[in-house]
């Protein structure tokens, strides 16, 4: 299960980051601002080589010695970053896109609200269970 869990708005600030280890919050930020750089790279080959059609999953993005990074774009350039533990090897891809698709859709549920403004940073309690759910149980 994931470690991280962050969602970035279009313009590349954070509308939510939550990690279990709460001692390493600020090594999470710094991760997740890292793959910023991969997402744009990929979104942009993609975007070229498919014209209008592209996959919304992005993938590994990167491997650290602790950690794997994957990304997903939304329509609308909302980027989502997932951080798993690189002991974590059980975790398949199928998994990873079906928690992608799961973030998405809570997410899309936190847009929909009349009293959310877009671009404030998610404070929805359903979003954060979503998170929970996906989040490693540790203790």
């Amino acid at each position: 299960m994931a470690v991280c869990i962050a969602v970035i708005a279009k313009e590349n600030y954070p509308l939510y980051i939550r990690s279990v280890p709460t001692q390493n919050k600020l090594k999470f930020h710094y991760t997740v601002h890292t793959s910023l750089d991969v997402v744009e790279e990929k979104v942009s080959t993609v975007g070229k080589s498919l014209g209008d059609q592209r996959e919304l999953y992005l993938g590994l993005l990167y491997p650290t010695e602790d950690y794997k990074v994957y990304g997903y774009v939304t329509n609308s350039k909302v980027k989502f970053v997932i951080v798993v533990d690189s002991s974590n090897t059980s975790l398949r891809d199928n998994e990873i896109r079906s928690m992608f698709r799961k973030l998405h859709n809570s997410f899309t549920d936190v847009m929909c609200n009349p009293f959310h403004n877009p671009g404030d940073p998610i404070q929805s309690k359903a979003f954060d269970g979503i998170v929970s759910g996906m989040m490693v149980q540790t203790g």
